[in-house]
């Protein structure tokens, strides 16, 4: 569907909108329960209080599951709209462009709590900020996702602009585990003793910094130039539901939401296993990542050298085996014969492979399997796939945080953790189901 190869630079210029997304995105993931429901030991006061709700859920995990389900119900009129669009621009990077300015607002205005201290009032305040983010992030992300097939020609191809994206993923993960850190430096140099307003500075500039580099891929790539894509003609219900009839996409979904929502696990326990399970400083959750990252990288040129020999199914069976092992390790973090330092280090340099390869070829094989549907229908509907697949992401996402929130209620504290171990083994059999359903998936012969 592309009408040129598109350009060394110009793909650079796409994965930056990916760091800006996911930078904010992972924010939300890791900062959120810490900054709302800290642990006592995090210099930080609660801010909602940890009541159950029909005595089973935390008003966090509540809050967390209604911000994401609203935005979840959003994404497919959005991917109709960009669908359907004439725009003499392009179908996807008109619609990106209006969403960047509520995201990052929303995104620093959700750690702006309506009181200073546990209160209800804070709980219907961060409800409304996360819906609103939300749905600007989804504004830019469906859009920006649908132009991947649009943009390449061949699976090597796909492999190639997904690597790159990954990275641009990545670089946002770390730059989320960074945000102590940089609180740290402002409350050094700035003599500010209020850890909430250095969280919260960081913050700001964080998402500033986010909107900016969302900007490069709009101004950078002429839609028009690099794809000659035709706009759907299906009304939103029906173009979802033959979307669900596309049998492939069906098993990849299902293992890409026990996916998303055992990484969630693993996004919003990084602090508290670092502080909590292994007593090391906060400001490690950075490090830590940014060594990951470093080390998936190095991964990256092996897994598109083995998805074209070995195909991407076995690649992606593999890892997430990997990374169900991982999820035990956790239940046991502290308790290991080793060192704590030596015991995170092992655990962050094991789940590099599988973060290299789960964040290169499920984006791929979408973008295939939109395009041989579109091919098979005659209908270019990469933007409702795309949403789809964010949809329950999202629903992922928004379960994992929330299950992390409710099993706090078990234990979170220093000597009182049993509630963050039995994340541990939730995410195992999360990663056991996302195995079993991606086994079925059939995959084609590159091309």
């Amino acid at each position: 569907m592309a009408l040129a190869k598109l350009p060394v630079s110009k793909q650079l210029a796409y994965a930056c909108g990916m760091i800006g997304w996911s930078t904010m995105t992972n924010i939300i993931i890791v900062m959120l329960p810490y900054f709302y429901l800290p642990p006592n030991n995090a210099g930080l006061v609660p801010l909602i209080p940890q009541l159950l709700v029909f005595g089973i859920f935390n008003i966090l995990s509540l809050i967390t599951a209604s911000g994401r389900l609203v935005d979840a119900f959003f994404d497919p009129f959005i991917a109709s709209l960009s669908d359907k669009s004439n725009n003499k621009n392009g179908r996807r990077i008109p619609y990106m462009k209006w969403a960047i300015l509520p995201a990052v607002v929303f995104c620093a205005l959700t750690f702006y709590p309506w009181v200073k201290g546990e209160s209800v009032h804070n709980a219907w305040w961060l409800t409304l900020t996360l819906v609103f983010f939300f749905m600007g992030a989804t504004t830019y992300i469906i859009p920006y996702n649908a132009l991947l097939p649009e943009l390449t020609n061949t699976a090597a191809e796909r492999v190639e602009l997904s690597s790159l994206q990954q990275v641009g993923f990545v670089i946002g993960i770390v730059l989320s585990a960074t945000v102590n850190n940089f609180a740290n430096l402002i409350e050094h140099y700035f003599n500010i003793t209020d850890r909430d307003t250095a969280v919260q500075y960081t913050i700001w500039g964080m998402a500033i910094f986010s909107g900016l580099v969302m900007l490069i891929p709009i101004f950078s790539i002429k839609e028009r130039v690099y794809s000659n894509s035709k706009p759907s003609h299906l009304p939103l219900w029906p173009a979802i539901r033959k979307t669900f009839q596309n049998r492939n996409f069906k098993y990849y979904l299902i293992s890409d939401f026990s996916y998303y929502m055992a990484l969630s696990i693993i996004s919003s326990g990084l602090l508290f296993f670092i502080t909590v399970l292994l007593h090391l400083p906060e400001s490690m959750g950075g490090a830590l990542m940014g060594l990951m990252v470093i080390v998936s990288l190095i991964f990256y040129p092996l897994v598109n050298y083995l998805s074209k020999k070995i195909g991407k199914k076995p690649i992606v069976l593999f890892s997430f085996a990997m990374l169900s092992i991982i999820f035990v390790a956790i239940f046991f973090l502290g308790r290991l014969p080793f060192k704590p330092t030596t015991q995170i280090y092992i655990l962050v340099l094991s789940a590099s492979f599988p973060l290299a390869s789960l964040g290169i070829l499920p984006n791929a094989i979408l973008a295939e399997i939109a395009q041989d549907d579109a091919q098979l229908t005659g209908e270019n509907r990469e933007g409702m796939f795309f949403a789809v697949k964010y949809l329950f992401v999202k629903l992922g996402q928004t379960l994992g945080i929330a299950l992390f929130a409710f099993l706090t209620v078990y234990g979170k504290d220093p000597g009182n953790d049993y509630g963050l171990r039995l994340n541990g083994i939730c995410g195992c059999v999360l990663c056991l189901l996302a195995i079993v359903f991606f086994s079925r998936f059939r995959e084609k012969e590159a091309n």
